[in-house]
């Protein structure tokens, strides 16, 4: 009986689509993942269920928007009645691995590590020997594995007391903080390191049965702020910081700014500090790019890639100065939502070369790798992103929500409550994109309407000048806040239906049978 296929999950966090060249990009940023992209199914316009990681982690693990799962906040804690993606394949026979370099997903607890075998934690103060979150010390080496328990649960519990409590958050995100935490806690973790265990463990397959198949996630976090890529790639994509003095001013005093990562901008960032900006953005997702390409190719001559499923995306993007706005705590526009998303397949599930060209969500990786794993229901597979190759399963709409982050809604509120109100930071988000189009509501009343196809970057708002487009997407937001209201709270989605209406126009659009 041939083996199940090895599925591989690689999330690059905050890595725009825009980056890469097989999304348009006219430079070579990312050369092996347009490589990648050439082997495999690109979804050209994937949409992220939400714009920060806590949410959207907790959808490609779930399968349902972040209203469903109402895992939205630093301290939520994910319903037990979802089961979660490892736990599915760990039931079905997988063996479950995590590789994991954000502490939001592999540190705080929030559900996001359950059924996961070996989930190893790379962001922390030894990178090259991460700790295996949950695991009890003593294992071996009884007296050192001890302390190292002992002193990576209390760094465990103190991330998690900050995450979990305003005043702390607040103190960590001050300029005199930031450094150290970004030097103690190693925030970006290890990436080379957790790419070769994982490659390890798909080659040697260690204390494996020869027929049991693997699941593994890995999540990289080379891209994320602060940036410090290389003096190589530095060099070559922001060449100023190493010559200007004003320019590595700018940048240092960026990267101790944790603050200003998340709150939105005053006045429009200046087009020397958003070259400084964007040139040390490419530096590190060249860099990153660099060490995947690394990781694949050692796939490639084990003779791996070829059996197995490898999904590659990004949880969200992020804002440069775009809309005044900086990081991902807000908005639901292209830079934070629309993201990069590769499946690649030797079963022939995933043609290669083959372009999705309309809207699909990133929550139906769930569904996809399910399905691969022949762990689906017939609900799950009619859901598998191999359907958009042939047709449109949801008829092409994704959603996207932005729920506001209420401790980092606190402290705007105290440090610049004018630009709190300004933007309705307050206010949750919500956005369809359907037929070329994506309409953002925010709170009841304020509504965006843009052309994606001919105006990616949302710099013409169409919600006056098109009243009927906007008349149709309204009434798909409000079948599905419906909808969603409906299944949240009760861990049973897709069990609660709305009126017979509404049912109707969700069974339209694929999310009831």
């Amino acid at each position: 009986m041939k083996r199940r296929p090895d599925i591989l999950l690689l999330v690059l966090d905050t890595l725009r689509a825009d980056r890469l060249q097989s999304y348009g990009s006219s430079d070579a940023i990312t050369p092996a993942l347009d490589a990648l992209a050439e082997e495999s199914t690109l979804f050209r316009f994937a949409i992220a269920p939400a714009q920060w990681s806590i949410p959207s982690h907790a959808s490609l693990f779930t399968g349902v928007y972040p209203s469903i799962h109402d895992t939205t906040q630093s301290n939520s804690i994910l319903p037990e009645g979802l089961p979660t993606l490892a736990e599915r394949l760990r039931d079905a026979g997988y063996h479950t691995a995590a590789f994991c370099n954000n502490p939001l997903v592999g540190v705080i607890n929030n559900g996001l590590r359950r059924g996961f075998d070996s989930f190893l934690n790379y962001a922390g103060l030894w990178t090259s020997r991460p700790n295996q979150a949950g695991a009890r010390p003593g294992a071996y080496d009884r007296i050192r594995q001890r302390f190292k328990g002992w002193l990576t649960d209390l760094i465990t519990r103190t991330q998690d007391a900050f995450a979990r409590n305003d005043a702390l958050l607040e103190l960590s995100l001050t300029p005199l903080f930031v450094p150290m935490w970004q030097t103690a806690l190693s925030f970006k973790g290890n990436s080379r390191k957790s790419l070769d265990d994982a490659a390890r463990l798909f080659i040697q397959r260690e204390g494996l049965a020869s027929d049991q198949p693997i699941f593994a996630f890995i999540n990289l976090m080379g891209i994320h702020m602060p940036y410090r890529a290389p003096r190589p790639y530095v060099q070559r994509f922001a060449p100023q910081v190493l010559r200007d003095p004003a320019a590595r001013r700018y940048l240092r005093q960026f990267n101790t700014d944790a603050f200003g990562w998340l709150a939105p901008l005053a006045d429009p960032v200046s087009g020397e500090h958003k070259a400084i900006l964007d040139g040390m953005y490419n530096a590190e997702a060249a860099y990153q790019d660099h060490l995947v390409g690394q990781f694949f190719d050692r796939l490639r001559q084990a003779g791996w890639l070829d059996q197995s499923l490898v999904i590659v995306l990004s949880d969200h993007g992020d804002h440069l100065g775009e809309h005044q706005l900086m990081g991902h705590s807000v908005s639901l526009y292209n830079e934070l939502v629309r993201v990069p998303l590769l499946a690649r397949d030797g079963a022939g599930a995933f043609p290669r070369g083959a372009t999705v060209d309309h809207f699909v969500s990133t929550r139906r990786v769930f569904h996809t790798a399910l399905t691969a794993a022949g762990a689906a229901t017939e609900d799950e597979r009619r859901l598998t992103l191999s359907q958009d190759v042939r047709g449109q399963p949801e008829r092409g709409v994704a959603f996207s929500e932005s729920i506001p982050a209420l401790n980092f809604l606190r402290m705007l509120n105290k440090r610049r409550p004018e630009l709190a109100r300004a933007r309705a930071l307050d206010q949750c988000r919500v956005a369809v994109c359907s037929d070329g189009h994506k309409l953002i509501q925010t709170g009841a009343d304020r509504f965006e309407l843009y052309d994606l196809i001919n105006d990616p970057a949302e710099q013409r708002d169409l919600s006056q000048s098109q009243p009927e487009r906007l008349a149709a997407l309204r009434r798909l937001i409000a079948d599905f806040a419906q909808y969603a209201s409906a299944a949240s709270h009760t861990a049973r989605a897709f069990l609660d239906e709305p009126d017979p209406t509404v049912a109707q126009r969700l069974r339209s659009l694929g999310y009831l049978d």
